[in-house]
């Protein structure tokens, strides 16, 4: 097959492996192994989208991730469709479906172009002065238009039909990067019998070697060199070769990210197989082996489809076959661009010119150009362009001369120079320096086990190259634990040495505002913009680039950032360096949502967690409520009954004779060690050492600003033994805060932390006859009031299963909490609830607990505070101990704010009318006739009505609450106000003796 611009017999893909695909409605054919830009190419396409602010035509600029023009819209079938694909990554696949975005109606025919016939007043930072006057305008006006004009493709409407994977994985050595350099590393390191994971995104190794065919390694042309390495590492066992990968984050402790693209480029993909894997690696040694991207030339009109990257256009001839034009100029900075040139003449395309904006480039160069027959000007400079939807000329002229000439051309690859890919080793915390000779960044101050090697470390000698990967490789293996040396050797050698390079806006892109000189195209932002941002007072990098938005397109600035630091140093008249880097964020290129998201989706999005008694209680008609990821109980309704009916039951049943609760979900942790009492009396405000084996304490836990941050009770099993219990709710925030301050603040304790949540299945039994019901089935452990009171724990066995029994109550009754293995759980369940039933008790939900709790005085963190209550507002100053010198939060809570008169302290509160429930979260003043805004004193945290008191009850947060005892205040609704009477918390039993049996 041979489409308008490929060329016979040049390129490695198959003529004989074809496919079809559309484009915008069009039927295309390409070779199996062209990516859609290579594809279009092929058939004459250079207009591939519009861009986001102007709307101008936009083609192709590059053949790799960098690409900021040339992203589609790709599906293969309904519920498969993915918008913003990069088509210079995307494999063509039979059947794809391919669209353009970003126009209206048709790409050739856009009317959102207009937008660049008002592009003056479109100029940088003008929606910041635009949108802010008149006020009324932003949410009725400005911000409906803006959200539709926002981004480039359009979401799907269908859900997402594929599936993903996610792998975790250790290695000794990760090598990100498939070129020269990586591979090469990836081999030292893997014949010393280390543990290696080789990533790279292309689907062949290679990288540069895709189109440098001037490189030879080993006596072979280097791509083909690349291919019998990769065989080599593919052969050996302790490697994992990763294709169509891209690292696309570098985290702390040598964590990386990688994206997998598995069936992107399949044409049916079978059912089981996943779209993309999420890798999430931790490796002893990291080589980066990134290579360097190609920047485009700053000059007016520079944005014309048909013109790109001279590697671009190197890349589509040499390794898929495809010129990029018939008569195609070429302008340069730097000598690579020359070897395109070449390449293309001998291929058989008319070299218009090139252009070298330098005055003296190599005379080799220039003498080989000579002998091809192809016109070099050097110092001369592309003024212009010209061409609607592809560019048809150039206008060019000597630097500093008046004279200018144009030449026809269809393409134009543009050259100037090359950085450095320093993303991955930034986002490690890497620290940079600037190499003022070669105007770029290079790696300097490494922070994590890793090395960089190759172009992105500056080295551009491929002889050099290849030693320092050969080192590198071998010596991060070595470090990484292996002991045998790589014994592996070979050279390599450029057609010659490539120099030279500019960063900035080249002659014709200086200060005339009318010149639309573009340096992030997908944003549309020019020289003048930069120009502009420095005007208008901005002197910071990270300012300029939030001013013109440059940088901040999905290809994240990686061809624009280094002209913006330029043309902002020229504008500021300081030193590049001293101007500064933006954050090189990760992902390095876009990652999909479902690759992150991965499994956690429909019913997996948020894990529901279930007790181990869940089912048992589904079968006695209980209605569930969500509390965090957990399924609880919220209340057994019988036959006839509604909620509060049931409710009202059960809270008098357990109150006159036994309830059985499924506490299950409370969080447990092991907190073990010899230190254990020392570190349990940092992170709680109570003393934990005077806590004797067998006995219980109730704990506050705060933060280091002094609030309240979880409560519950912990058991010492033994002196270096405790079982910490916590709130539902709280139990991964609990551990994680422990955690954090025994390897941050305390790393000198010896502590260990164990989640044990889900290992115990815990059986509250409370009520007068609690002591009745569970008789029959302990041994080992003596309960009676005497050898058992309220507050100890014993170790012994219930049902003939082991069991940690505690004299807990959280009703004030009472009480039993019985932890048996979760495995144990329903059978001690059945048996428990069979007894209980059997003298007049009954199964209740959390709805009944909270009502219990309530009568009691009893709080729940998060319910009844709000992440500003101290232990003192919250009446518990008696758990915060007056001896102890130190524990987080104990500076938090001397600070004058948390020790001042009016705060809000919680108290109780009980209706004027009885039969009136407040509302939770209604706010209460003190006088109810108070002009608006009323003051507000406070809110209800709780409010329940209560059968065994026969009214109803509540808990506020009140300003001053503990000093209003007695008064009146009121919650003001918008039917009624209810006066509410502030009292003490406890409402029922206040003497406490019912607690102690």
């Amino acid at each position: 097959m041979s489409g308008a611009y490929r060329i016979a017999g040049v390129g490695r893909l198959t003529p004989a492996r074809t496919a079809r695909f559309t484009f915008d409605g069009k039927i295309y054919t390409a070779l199996e192994g062209d990516t859609v830009a290579a594809a279009l190419l092929a058939n004459g396409v250079h207009l591939i989208g519009r861009s986001f602010k102007y709307h101008r035509p936009r083609g192709f600029l590059s053949a790799g991730p960098e690409e900021p023009n040339a992203l589609i819209d790709v599906s293969r079938d309904a519920g498969r469709r993915q918008p913003n694909v990069r088509a210079t990554v995307q494999e063509v696949f039979d059947g794809a479906i391919i669209r353009s975005q970003n126009r209206f109606p048709t790409l050739s025919f856009d009317v959102g172009a207009i937008n660049d016939l008002f592009s003056p007043f479109f100029a940088a930072g003008f929606y910041y002065k635009t949108f802010m006057w008149p006020k009324s305008f932003w949410h009725k006006i400005y911000e409906p238009v803006i959200r539709r004009a926002a981004g480039l493709g359009v979401v799907p409407d269908e859900a997402d039909a594929d599936h993903y994977a996610t792998r975790y994985a250790h290695c000794d050595v990760l090598v990100a990067g498939g070129g020269a350099a990586g591979l090469t590393a990836a081999l030292a390191a893997a014949r010393t019998g280390a543990n290696v994971i080789l990533a790279d995104e292309q689907p062949e190794a290679g990288g540069a070697l895709h189109f440098d065919k001037g490189a030879i390694i080993d006596g072979m042309e280097g791509y083909d060199w690349a291919q019998a390495t990769i065989a080599k590492l593919r052969a050996m066992p302790n490697v994992r070769i990763l294709p169509r990968t891209t690292v696309f984050g570098y985290y702390n402790h040598n964590f990386l990210g990688l994206a997998e693209r598995l069936s992107d480029h399949l044409v049916l993909p079978e059912k089981a197989q996943p779209r993309e894997r999420l890798w999430q690696v931790r490796a002893k040694q990291v080589v980066l082996a990134t290579g360097s991207i190609e920047r485009h030339m700053v000059f007016a009109n520079n944005d014309r489809p048909g013109i790109m990257l001279a590697s671009a256009g190197r890349t589509y001839l040499n390794h898929y076959g495809v010129a990029v034009g018939h008569k195609v100029g070429v302008y340069t900075a730097h000598d690579s661009a020359y070897e395109t040139a070449f390449d293309l003449k001998k291929a058989g395309v008319e070299i218009a010119a090139i252009v070298d904006c330098r005055d003296n480039p190599a005379e080799s160069l220039l003498a080989e150009a000579r002998s091809l027959g192809i016109t070099v000007l050097t110092g001369h400079s592309v003024f212009n362009t010209s061409g609607r939807l592809r560019v048809s000329s150039i206008t060019v002229g000597r630097n500093g001369g008046a004279s200018k000439r144009k030449i026809s051309v269809d393409a134009l690859l543009v050259s100037a120079g090359w950085t450095p890919s320093v993303h991955l080793f930034s986002q490690s915390r890497g620290k940079l320096r600037f190499d003022a000779q070669n105007d770029r960044f290079l790696p300097d101050v490494h922070v994590q086990d890793c090395i960089s090697v190759g172009t992105c470390n500056g080295t551009d000698d491929l002889e050099a190259l290849i030693a320092e990967a050969l080192t590198a490789g071998e010596n991060a293996a070595k470090a990484a634990g292996a002991a045998e040396d790589a014994d592996v050797y070979f050279t390599g050698s450029n057609s010659r040495n490539w120099t030279g390079g500019m960063i900035g806006a080249a002659e014709g892109a200086g200060e005339d505002s009318g010149v639309k000189a573009f340096i992030d195209f997908q944003h549309d932002v020019c020289a003048k913009d930069i120009r502009l941002a420095v005007r208008e007072g901005m002197h910071s990098i990270e300012h300029i680039k939030r001013f013109t938005t440059n940088g901040m397109a999905s290809d994240q600035g990686k061809l624009s950032n280094m002209h913006g630091l330029a043309i902002a140093a020229e504008a500021l008249g300081r030193d590049l360096p001293k101007v500064g880097l933006t954050t090189f964020r990760a992902p390095y290129t876009p990652v999909t949502f479902g690759t992150l998201v991965n499994h956690s989706r429909g019913h997996l999005f948020d894990p529901t967690r279930k007790t181990p008694m869940h089912a048992l209680e589904e079968a006695a008609g209980a209605v569930f409520e969500d509390v965090g990821n957990w399924k609880r109980a919220w209340f057994f309704p019988r036959a006839g009954e509604n909620m509060h009916e049931a409710v009202n039951r059960e809270c008098k049943t357990a109150r006159d004779t036994v309830g059985v609760f499924d506490a299950s979900t409370l969080g447990k942790i092991e907190v073990v060690g010899p230190d254990a009492a020392k570190f349990l009396n940092l992170m709680y405000t109570n003393a934990w050492d005077t806590l004797k084996p067998g006995k219980c304490r109730y704990g506050i836990m705060t933060r280091e600003d002094g609030f309240v941050y979880d409560d519950g009770v912990v058991g010492r099993i033994a002196e270096d033994r405790f079982h910490v219990t916590t709130t539902t709710g709280g139990a991964p925030r609990v551990l994680h805060h422990m955690e954090d301050y025994l390897q941050t603040e305390f790393p000198h304790l010896n502590v260990w932390l164990t989640s044990t949540t889900e290992q115990w299945a815990v059986i509250a039994v409370q009520g007068p006859k609690a002591r009745e019901v569970i008789e029959p089935f302990v041994e080992g452990i003596d309960i009676s009031n005497e050898a058992f009171p309220h507050m100890s724990v014993a170790e012994g066995k219930f049902c003939g299963v082991p069991t940690r029994l505690f004299r807990v109550s959280f009703t004030g009754e009472l009480g039993f909490e019985i932890n048996v293995p979760a495995d144990f759980g329903p059978a001690v369940w059945q048996a428990v609830r069979k007894r209980a039933e059997a003298v007049g008790g009954c199964l209740y939900g959390t709805e009944t607990m909270h009502v219990l709790r309530a009568e009691k005085g009893y709080i729940i963190v998060g319910q009844d505070t709000d992440g500003t209550v101290t232990p003192d507002d919250a009446g518990l100053s008696w758990a915060v101990s007056k001896k102890k010198t130190d524990f987080v939060g104990i500076r938090g809570l001397k600070r004058p704010d948390l020790v001042r008169s009016g705060r809000k302290q919680l108290v109780g509160l009980m209706s004027k009318e009885p039969t009136i429930v407040p509302e939770e979260g209604g706010q209460i003043v003190a006088d109810p006739n108070q002009p608006k805004p009323m003051t507000m004193l406070g809110h209800v945290t709780s409010a329940y009505w209560s059968e065994n008191l026969g009214r109803s009850i509540a808990f506020g947060l009140v300003v001053d609450g503990h000093k209003r005892v007695g008064e009146t205040l009121y919650i003001p609704l918008v039917d009624r106000t209810i006066a509410v009477e502030v009292t003490d918390m406890v409402f029922f039993d206040k003497e406490g003796g019912r607690i102690h049996g």
